[in-house]
């Protein structure tokens, strides 16, 4: 039996670890200040890719973030493109930072 993807919060190594089938498939890397969580990088494993698990992954990320308190700078392209097309995470950017990542206000 599969079971569905899974993702979790490695503090240890700053990063959300996306697991498919009990398998590392992907990473979402992080940088913490006091007040923001800066992603740096995303990646899914090639055997992964097109699945849509890179989407799963960062919704994931970004859901715990907020929930931790965190606002986000998505620095990684990934997670710019989830946070511009979805209004609930738009949210989570400072407001100072969304000029500098050019997203909207």
């Amino acid at each position: 039996m599969t079971s569905g993807p899974e993702v979790r919060d490695n503090t240890v190594e700053d990063r959300f670890e996306l697991f498919v089938d009990g398998k590392l498939a992907g990473i979402a890397e992080y940088q913490d200040t006091a007040s923001e969580r800066a992603f740096v990088h995303t990646e899914v494993f090639a055997d992964y890719a097109g699945q849509g698990y890179a989407r799963r992954l960062v919704d994931a990320a970004l859901d715990s973030t907020r929930q931790q308190g965190f606002g986000v700078l998505p620095l990684c392209p990934m997670v710019r493109h989830v946070v511009e097309s979805q209004p609930e995470y738009l949210a989570l950017v400072p407001a100072w930072a969304r000029e500098r990542f050019e997203l909207p206000q």
